[in-house]
């Protein structure tokens, strides 16, 4: 007999490796609504936060395509906090609508493990009254910036800012019910770890 269906929220900061945990969740048979997706999906050419990123932010944050310039957004949100308070009214309530609808449509699937993949799930500070457990990636801040410099060719300094403006190691890991430390393990190992987690979820 099936126990109740378990909502999990599944976060870390960048570089971490949540994505890779993701997608061994998956493999797991876990729902998995990816929040940074979801809000990419409402930033492009026809997307539903076009309207309102073009009324606060003017012209100059939508590309020729019709999308919303991440770069020149990033550039704004690092030099004006106010302007990082606009867009997350926008983008937060709509990422938070389209998460639900998914999870309904995940239930009505059968699975029984549902995992919200939110970036700033600490961060936000709503999430965490509609999830049963919060699961938290986890490595050192060196070995974060050494990944992203290397997945995306940005510099140590950039890296560094993006992780300044999320919560630290310490609120992460105080708000975390399941911590995965993501630290020297190669990827079979993670695997093998989170397989090893499965039962505990649900799966």
């Amino acid at each position: 007999m099936h126990g109740p269906i378990q909502r999990i929220g599944l976060t870390g900061g960048i570089g971490s490796g949540k994505s890779t945990v993701a997608q061994f969740l998956i493999d797991c048979g876990a729902a998995v609504i990816d929040a940074d997706a979801i809000s990419r999906g409402l930033t492009l050419p026809g997307g539903a936060a076009i309207d309102q990123l073009a009324g606060t932010f003017g012209a100059q944050v939508i590309t020729h395509e019709g999308a919303m310039d991440r770069d020149r957004m990033r550039q704004l949100v690092f030099a004006n906090p106010f302007a990082k308070q606009q867009l997350e009214a926008i983008i937060h309530p709509l990422v938070t609508k389209e998460s639900l609808r998914q999870s309904q449509v995940a239930v009505a699937a059968g699975h029984l493990c549902i995992v919200f993949d939110i970036p700033l799930l600490v961060e936000s500070g709503r999430w965490r009254q509609q999830l049963d457990r919060v699961l938290v990636v986890d490595c050192l801040e060196t070995t974060q910036i050494a990944r992203v410099m290397v997945r995306n060719g940005w510099s140590s300094e950039l890296v560094g800012k993006i992780i300044a403006g999320q919560s630290s190691r310490r609120h992460r890991l105080a708000a975390a019910d399941i911590c995965i430390c993501n630290e020297g393990l190669s990827l079979a190992a993670l695997k093998a770890l989170i397989h090893e987690l499965a039962p505990r979820l649900g799966l």
